[in-house]
């Protein structure tokens, strides 16, 4: 069964950090372009950050560039977000998604008009 679960996410003081992870099972991660997306309450689902398939061009969201950084780890078949200097308006439900793109950002584009089962993903809170 090919499967996507996210964890890792919590309450946290603004300037915080959390790493959220996207573990995969019945399939390569590494053999997909990988994206990280969020939705606030009330909001649309946002493209967080993307790697394309190679592995070798990354995209991150203004939102969150120089703050959030995407990585995967083929041993353990899993990919990251880590999460620095977290913000209030970071508050969200975050999922990972993948897709067969080249591009990090048409990773980040296009996974969210495709993905039509989403997994349960991972709550991240900041708040004082």
């Amino acid at each position: 069964q090919l499967r996507l679960v996210e964890s890792g996410g919590g309450l946290v003081h603004p300037g915080g950090s959390l790493r959220l992870s996207c573990a995969a099972s019945g399939f390569r991660l590494d053999s997909y372009a990988i994206g990280w997306f969020r939705r606030a309450p009330g909001k649309n689902l946002e493209s967080v950050s993307c790697i394309n398939k190679n592995g070798d061009d990354t995209f991150a969201a203004e939102s969150v560039e120089g703050r959030f950084t995407l990585s995967r780890d083929s041993a353990k078949n899993t990919a990251y977000l880590q999460m620095d200097s977290l913000k209030p308006e970071d508050t969200a439900r975050y999922y990972c998604a993948t897709g067969d793109f080249t591009s990090a950002v048409q990773t980040c584009l296009q996974v969210p008009l495709e993905t039509t089962n989403w997994g349960q993903g991972t709550q991240v809170t900041v708040s004082s």
